[in-house]
């Protein structure tokens, strides 16, 4: 109880000290796993908008997927977003948000949703497979001039926990793989994404398989990784500090 307490007022906190200018829409429904990080993600993505420019609202609601409400939005982030999210209106309002030039950024388990729905794998690039356990690793970034990676080493090793993936679109721009001779549990093989992105019907999406781990949230490479990714994913529609 008292970590909940803690965790409502950090994001009271940080919603009350937001910045003017683009709104961002926090998303994290679990309808399967939940993820504790998610604890330490939603703080860090309202800080993230205090300190660069843009305001954060978040919900677990997929109510809020209606038209007339992400039309507010020039980026929805997925935070760890598991299990059946959406209704068939839901559905549609996402499609028409994305077709309208919508930015998505996907953190994590968002892969791990909505496997009813093809559409959905096709916008978030793949969907989770399976996962060995937590482990150190070396992630080399394949691009090094994307705004969400231009500031990263050319190999990046952490702790985390990694994702298998399957259906894979074709179509994504890979940022950074996996090596999995440097951990035990891969299989994709020679070629294991681990971020992406794509113009996808008009919208802009972009996503990391990064951040399970609380510490992500506190650790400047990550937090930079993210903030690249919600800055593609707004596109124009941004006001920077």
């Amino acid at each position: 109880m008292k970590k909940t307490i803690i965790f409502m007022l950090l994001l009271v906190v940080a919603a009350a000290a937001g910045a003017a200018g683009p709104r961002v829409l926090v998303f994290y429904k679990t309808a399967g796993f939940y993820h504790q990080s998610i604890e330490a993600g939603l703080p860090a993505i309202y800080k993230l908008g205090q300190e660069h420019g843009f305001s954060v609202d978040s919900t677990k609601d997929s109510g809020a997927f209606t038209a007339a409400n992400l039309k507010k939005y020039a980026a929805i982030v997925f935070l760890s977003t598991t299990g059946t999210l959406f209704d068939e209106a839901q559905q549609k309002a996402l499609q028409e948000y994305v077709h309208k030039g919508g930015g998505i950024v996907g953190i994590h388990a968002a892969t791990d949703a909505e496997y009813d729905w093809p559409w959905y794998n096709q916008m978030m690039g793949a969907w989770f497979l399976s996962h060995p356990k937590q482990q150190t690793a070396t992630l080399n970034i394949t691009d090094r001039t994307h705004i969400s990676t231009k500031h990263l080493p050319a190999q990046w090793v952490r702790k985390d926990e990694w994702y298998n993936f399957k259906n894979i679109s074709k179509d994504v721009k890979v940022l950074m793989t996996i090596d999995e001779k440097s951990y035990e549990g891969g299989k994709n093989g020679d070629f294991h994404p681990m971020a992406w992105y794509h113009n996808f019907e008009g919208g802009r999406v972009f996503y990391t398989e990064l951040g399970h781990v609380n510490e992500s949230y506190t650790d400047p490479l990550f937090l930079e990784h993210i903030l690249g990714g919600i800055r593609y994913a707004m596109g124009k529609n941004k006001k920077w500090k």
